[in-house]
């Protein structure tokens, strides 16, 4: 599974998607599957029946990837991180809402991609957004299991749309011209005394 996939990439706007994987859908058909051949095989009444059915597709359903966008526009300056979660839909009967993340897109200080233990499996991959406050988000609300190598492409993409490759080296540049400046000016003063 993609760990996120571009849906538009221009200038001034990057727009990244991620859907449930072949894992959630797999899950979903096979404890559904479960509940169907425990009410068919079952001598319990209908309403039991409708029980195991039911509880099953609650299983099933909470164990469904969200569905996830971030968008980046540099021509508004905002940083857009949505979620939509079927679970949460169903379970508060909510029609379209979807949870949202705004932030500035200038506070962005850094991309990172970091490890995280997914259950069952291992470990799996994500891309965090570092920001001048210390405040940090991640991209995603889930790891993804494929490789690091996709998650990094991900990363490296948003790095050199928001610029920060140029920024960072700016900022060590003027560090290192800060060092020499003071080096040159403590060498001075040896000098003169």
């Amino acid at each position: 599974m993609a760990y996120m996939k571009v849906e538009n990439h221009s200038g001034s706007v990057l727009h990244l998607k991620r859907s449930p994987g072949m894992r959630s859908w797999a899950l979903l058909v096979g404890i559904s599957f479960i509940g169907l051949a425990a009410a068919y095989y079952s001598s319990d009444s209908w309403g039991w029946r409708l029980f195991y059915v039911a509880g099953c597709l609650f299983v099933a359903v909470q164990n469904i990837e969200d569905w996830e966008e971030a968008m980046f526009d540099k021509k508004r300056g905002k940083v857009i991180l949505k979620t939509f979660s079927l679970y949460k839909k169903i379970l508060t009967l909510q029609g379209g809402d979807q949870e949202q993340v705004v932030a500035q897109i200038d506070d962005i200080r850094d991309v990172t991609v970091e490890e995280e233990k997914v259950r069952y499996f291992g470990k799996g991959y994500l891309v965090v957004l570092r920001f001048g406050t210390g405040f940090s988000h991640p991209l995603t609300q889930s790891a993804t299991l494929s490789g690091r190598s996709e998650v990094d492409c991900i990363a490296m993409l948003i790095i050199k749309f928001l610029d920060l490759d140029l920024i960072k080296s700016s900022r060590e540049f003027s560090r290192d011209s800060d060092t020499d400046n003071s080096e040159t000016a403590v060498n001075q003063e040896k000098k003169s005394q």
